[in-house]
């Protein structure tokens, strides 16, 4: 099995290698082609390895490090090449693998810039070459950040991922697409340059940066001061990724930006990397100093879970001229806010809740971009005021299957029983419920009350998208004419997070059952 994991890094990293060869042809279009359809062979190769990964993997023991790889790299600095999966990375490898393959498809038929991308000359238009060497790139990344189980190889993973995803947005999305590439690379960067501080402060006390040696010793050998300060440090750099309020103010504009794909990875995958980054590193390896500052982190996610909803309820009415991607976006910072207070709580139930919202936004989150971003290729836009007004979409008269979609994704999202995004959020308000011994009950309980508020705003503020965009305005006579209705290829893309968002939420089981052992044996030891 350690040869699977290695492969699962290798094949992506080869496949970014062959867009650099000259195999593709000389005539731009076809070599644009031939990409396209590399990128999707590789990526649903990497695909079924996961699949591979996951159909071996020991079930009943999630909580041991399993398919391992641990060998000395730089011996001066006591780095080791050390990878392996138990039951808090596993699903989220799955995921990512799956969400790269669904994109990929989608690219294939529809690589972003559409119509203006094929007018432009060829001197100036996005290479397809280019986009699949980072789009695999950016693959090899993600995945070696939920694989890896050393210090400074996880600083290397979560920093792979930064370049790709900026071109990504500032070549091939859309407005002002150069400014927000900007800013998120400034932001992620700083936050980055913060953890790694806080990663050498651990590595120089605790002789180790094996984040498997460190997460067993649980913190000894290391004091209340060091901790803190390493905790503080680490958290601030993965809560901009994550993203956690008042450190979020870059996401929208990525979002807003970004292509359609770079958008369903960007919220899917990347924003997961700090928050697993938070139960992988802190709770295992300098707890002391984590529960000195879960109470701070609590806070900050319960103002970030209401915030993020005001701000979609601000940008969904009407006259308000709000973009739907970026209403998304602000929904992330609000749904984020959950994992993270799930985390704060420092209780099995809170933290079992936060993977499972990992999961669960990631599947409804990728949905809905990908739904918003077929409606901006119809439209040309994704203004709200334009979407329902006289020509708007009423998508239920004029496309009724992107409109179901919607509708589904959007009650999904707003947490329906019986659909993946209520139980991550419900645990998640448990645990800040009954925190852990040592965390001030009433701060907790005041968190869980602000919790629950967002989750009345968030439903607000989706029924108001589904009744705009589905429906229309009632105040303007409804389009009678069709719109392009789902097309082949992004049914093929969508209809997977669609039944596994429906799969998740019937048998919570499935990922609750992996996780729990683990998170029980990272907050008692490692």
């Amino acid at each position: 099995m350690n040869a699977v994991l290695i492969a699962l890094l290798v094949l992506p990293l080869l496949g970014a290698a062959l867009t650099l060869a000259p195999v593709f042809g000389p005539d731009r279009a076809v070599a644009d082609r031939r990409a396209l359809r590399l990128n999707s062979v590789v990526t649903g190769a990497v695909f079924l390895v996961s699949v591979a990964l996951a159909a071996g993997f020991d079930h009943g023991s999630p909580a041991r490090m399993q398919a391992t790889t641990d060998v000395s790299w730089i011996p001066a600095l006591h780095v080791r090449f050390h990878l392996g999966v138990d039951g808090v990375s596993l699903p989220l490898i799955v995921l990512t693998a799956l969400l790269t393959f669904l994109c990929a498809l989608y690219s294939e038929k529809r690589l972003p810039g559409g119509e203006a991308r094929d007018a432009a000359p060829d001197e100036h238009r996005p290479s397809g070459q280019a986009f699949v060497g980072l789009f695999l790139l950016l693959e090899v990344g993600m995945l070696a950040t939920f694989a890896v189980l050393d210090l400074l190889l996880f600083f290397l993973a979560f920093e792979i991922v930064l370049i790709p995803m900026y071109f990504l947005i500032a070549r091939w999305g859309s407005g002002a697409k150069t400014p927000a590439a900007n800013r998120f690379i400034l932001y992620t960067l700083l936050g980055s340059a913060v953890m790694l501080l806080g990663f050498l402060l651990i590595g120089s006390k605790a002789g180790t940066f094996d984040m498997q040696a460190l997460a067993a010793a649980h913190g000894h050998g290391l004091s209340h001061t060091t901790q803190v300060i390493a905790a503080l440090a680490i958290m601030v750099g993965l809560a901009v990724k994550a993203p956690a309020w008042p450190l979020h103010s870059w996401l929208p504009d990525a979002h807003t930006a970004a292509p359609t794909v770079g958008s369903v990875l960007l919220a899917g995958v990347l924003l997961k990397m700090g928050t697993y980054g938070l139960v992988r590193v802190l709770l295992p390896v300098v707890p002391d100093g984590t529960a000195t500052l879960a109470p701070y982190l609590g806070a900050f996610a319960a103002v970030g879970i209401v915030y993020g909803s005001l701000a979609c309820l601000a940008l969904a009415r009407p006259g308000s001229k709000g973009d739907l991607k970026r209403l998304i976006a602000y929904s992330s910072v609000g749904h984020m806010g959950f994992v993270l207070l799930g985390i704060a709580s420092l209780t099995p139930v809170g933290v079992n809740g936060a993977l499972f919202a990992n999961i669960a936004h990631g599947l409804i989150t990728g949905l809905l971009f990908f739904v918003v971003g077929a409606l901006k290729d119809r439209y040309g836009t994704a203004d709200l005021d334009t979407l329902s007004g006289a020509t708007g979409a009423a998508l239920y008269g004029r496309a009724p299957r992107i409109g179901a979609l919607l509708a589904f994704a959007a009650v999904a999202s707003l947490g329906l029983p019986g659909l993946a995004g209520f139980w991550g959020e419900l645990l998640a308000i448990f645990g800040a419920f009954d925190p852990a011994a040592g965390l001030s009950r009433p701060a907790f309980v005041t968190y869980m009350v602000l919790a629950g508020l967002g989750t009345l705003l968030t439903a607000a503020y989706l029924l108001i998208v589904v009744k705009r965009v589905c429906m229309g305005d009632p105040a303007q006579p409804a389009p009678v004419d069709r719109l392009p209705d789902l097309r082949p290829y992004e049914a093929v893309s969508w209809t997977p997070l669609a039944a596994l968002t429906l799969v998740a939420g019937l048998w919570p089981a499935l990922l609750l059952g992996l996780s729990d052992p683990a998170v029980k044996h990272l907050l008692g030891g490692g």
